[in-house]
């Protein structure tokens, strides 16, 4: 219980010397995060959106039409639009890391530009918290993005990869 307790205080230490700018990254990584734990969960279930269309396809008379071969299209786009729903908004939430980052350290050296105008390149201790709150806001932009260009990697390759395999099972034969 005592390490969960110092390592609650160390995170709160870490946020503190980050700044406010820190506070907006980890808010927009935590979305993102959730965006991509609810396609991960989506990915899980979407057998049975599969199975469905696989159902009505078989169900059908004919399938060597050009009318079987639109329906076909469209039930494929169908699947395609929920396995590619919210891949976009975590393209942006991973494009904007970066950008939160940058706005840290613009911030983080405007409080060190001030320092150094008030009190003179004499205080280090002021200008260091100034720094880290350039460099930690940075770093935590530069982190999510990271985590974010991995995961949508990972979910973009499943998609497509669920995609085949349904484009395969919905065959022409009959």
């Amino acid at each position: 219980m005592w390490l969960l307790l110092e390592a609650w205080n160390d995170v709160l230490d870490f946020l503190e010397r980050g700044g406010d700018v820190l506070l907006i990254v980890l808010a927009v990584i935590l979305a993102m995060l959730a965006l991509v734990i609810e396609r991960f969960i989506y990915y899980r279930g979407h057998a049975r959106l599969e199975r469905d269309i696989v159902r009505r396809w078989d169900a059908r008379n004919e399938r060597r039409s050009w009318e079987a071969h639109e329906i076909r299209q469209a039930m494929i786009a169908e699947a395609d639009i929920g396995l590619k729903a919210s891949l976009s908004m975590i393209k942006a939430l991973v494009a904007v890391c970066p950008l939160l980052g940058l706005l840290g350290t613009v911030t983080g050296m405007i409080e060190v530009f001030d320092v150094m105008a008030y009190l003179g390149t004499g205080s280090a201790r002021s200008m260091a918290d100034g720094i880290s709150k350039a460099t930690i806001p940075t770093m935590a932009g530069m982190v999510g993005a990271l985590i974010g260009v991995f995961a949508i990697t990972l979910l973009e390759r499943r998609a497509r990869i669920m995609r085949i395999h349904l484009e395969d099972q919905l065959t022409f034969d009959h």
